[in-house]
């Protein structure tokens, strides 16, 4: 059994693209500790590769493994300095806003392993 934090990705268009996103903040707890502490969370997105996704596309989450209970999982779209929650529906399905752009996405994780923060690079088109 693998006890540390999962790899996040985004499934869009059912498999046929996948969006690997960055661990930013970890606090994980299991056979050891993982502790990972990004202060710039932002930054680190800014810096991962644009990924173009169409206006109003769904997009589901997927972990790697899921050997721990979620508790809460969040998911928060940055324009400029403004943070927008999406809604999580069943299944971790969400869907990109219709307003085109470039956003920064923040994955939020908790667990009763610990918590979470991933981050991603998003252009809609």
């Amino acid at each position: 059994m693998d006890f540390t934090p999962p790899s996040v990705s985004l499934d869009i268009d059912n498999g046929i693209q996948l969006i690997q996103l960055k661990e930013a903040n970890i606090n994980w707890y299991s056979d050891k500790h993982y502790n990972k502490e990004t202060k710039d969370i932002l930054s680190l997105a800014r810096k991962q590769k644009q990924v173009i996704v169409k206006s109003g596309q769904e997009v589901q989450i997927l972990f790697d493994s899921e050997d721990f209970k979620v508790l809460d999982l969040r998911v928060w779209l940055w324009l400029k300095d403004k943070k927008i929650e999406l809604k999580l529906g069943k299944n971790r399905y969400f869907y990109f806003p219709k307003e085109k752009g470039e956003y920064l996405l923040e994955v939020d994780l908790r667990t009763d392993s610990g918590s979470a923060q991933y981050v991603g690079n998003i252009v809609i088109k």
